[in-house]
């Protein structure tokens, strides 16, 4: 199966999604955050330096529970900026 390659919009949405769970995870650990999702350490590390900038529906939603957001919040903070038309 052959992936189709990401556009530059995508790859910045999975840049700002990592930045939001970075910023979230605050003092925590990524092995205790990763755990407590139910996901590796590996996993998390790609996702917050946006290696994979697409995770799974069911990752990002058990990342934002472990982290106490809301998928509301992310997907306000990682929806694609729409520039107003001039």
């Amino acid at each position: 199966m052959v992936r189709t390659p990401l556009t530059p919009e995508e790859r910045e949405r999975g840049e700002r999604l990592g930045l939001l769970l970075r910023e979230a995870r605050g003092g925590r650990s990524m092995t205790e955050v990763a755990a407590n999702a139910g996901i590796s350490a590996e996993t998390l590390r790609k996702i917050e330096t946006g290696r994979a900038p697409t995770p799974a529906f069911f990752t990002v939603a058990a990342l934002a529970a472990a982290l106490g957001l809301s998928m509301d919040e992310l997907i306000g903070q990682c929806a694609p900026v729409v520039e107003a038309a001039a």
